[in-house]
């Protein structure tokens, strides 16, 4: 009898604890320290913005107190100051604005200045360049730039999966990771995988989120249109859409227990009686 009670009892601690996720996995960064600060800060590299590449869509807008005088130098509609990220996005597939489109030589095409190489300068190295230029002929003009196409798209166990745009220039793999709502408790932190393109070629990486090894990776910091994505743990398997079908076997094997030690103690009630 009790043997028969102990039996029952693990089988149905087995099959909920396969449904059950330690706290230790779902940590970030567990094993780094303020011990650890030092070893850290020798390989990592602060990346506040991210650089202009080939296919990236620029918004340039170029202010002046004398509006007339910079009018030459701006495309039409094309002042997008007081626009989110979002906003801009959506005016862009909307056709109402327009940008500088960076081609595959990392040029754009600006108006009065004619071809500009812009590849790998930040946006900050680019307002300098144009403020330089454009002074010649304009004075204290105020340069406004901001990518157009910056997004980032987060996939698998995260809350809010999908496209994000990125009002920021400087991204994150974590930051990235919280703008989609963070990782579910079934989310592997110890492989998440980045895809990147670079020069027509694909680029992939795999992060460990409890490494601290992530800070000195060149995908730590995120670029445009990067892709992420968390891959399932073997808890999701277990609790994704099998959920009713082990709520349905923990209810019948209580059930089946229950008739079980029923049936075993009428049987010896009934042998106790004939003696």
């Amino acid at each position: 009898m009790k043997q028969l009670k102990i039996i029952i009892v693990l089988l149905t601690c087995g099959i909920c604890a396969a449904s059950c996720v330690s706290q230790r996995k779902l940590s970030y960064l567990r094993d780094v320290t303020a011990a650890s600060a030092d070893s850290i800060n020798q390989t990592f590299t602060s990346q506040k913005e991210n650089h202009i590449a080939k296919g990236d869509l620029l918004s340039i807008f170029v202010n002046a107190l004398d509006i007339q005088a910079v009018q030459a130098f701006n495309l039409p509609v094309a002042n997008v100051q007081n626009l989110g990220a979002r906003q801009v996005s959506a005016a862009v597939g909307g056709g109402s604005l327009q940008g500088y489109w960076v081609d595959p030589e990392g040029n754009i095409d600006f108006p009065v200045l004619g071809k500009l190489h812009v590849e790998g300068l930040t946006t900050t190295m680019l307002k300098d360049t144009l403020t330089q230029l454009i002074s010649r002929s304009v004075k204290d003009p105020i340069i406004n730039i901001n990518f157009m196409n910056f997004f980032v798209t987060v996939l698998g166990e995260v809350k809010n999966p999908g496209r994000h745009a990125v009002s920021s220039q400087g991204m994150t793999i974590f930051e990235a990771l919280g703008l989609a709502g963070d990782l579910t408790i079934y989310g592997k932190r110890n492989n998440v995988l980045v895809s990147r393109e670079v020069d027509g070629k694909m680029e992939f990486s795999r992060l460990n989120l409890n490494d601290q090894a992530i800070f000195a990776s060149p995908y730590y910091h995120i670029r445009q249109n990067d892709v992420i994505y968390v891959e399932p743990n073997n808890a999701r398997a277990i609790s994704s859409q099998n959920i009713p079908l082990y709520l349905s076997m923990v209810t019948t094997l209580g059930s089946m227990a229950t008739l079980i030690v029923s049936l075993y103690s009428n049987a010896l009630t009934i042998k106790e009686l004939k003696k």
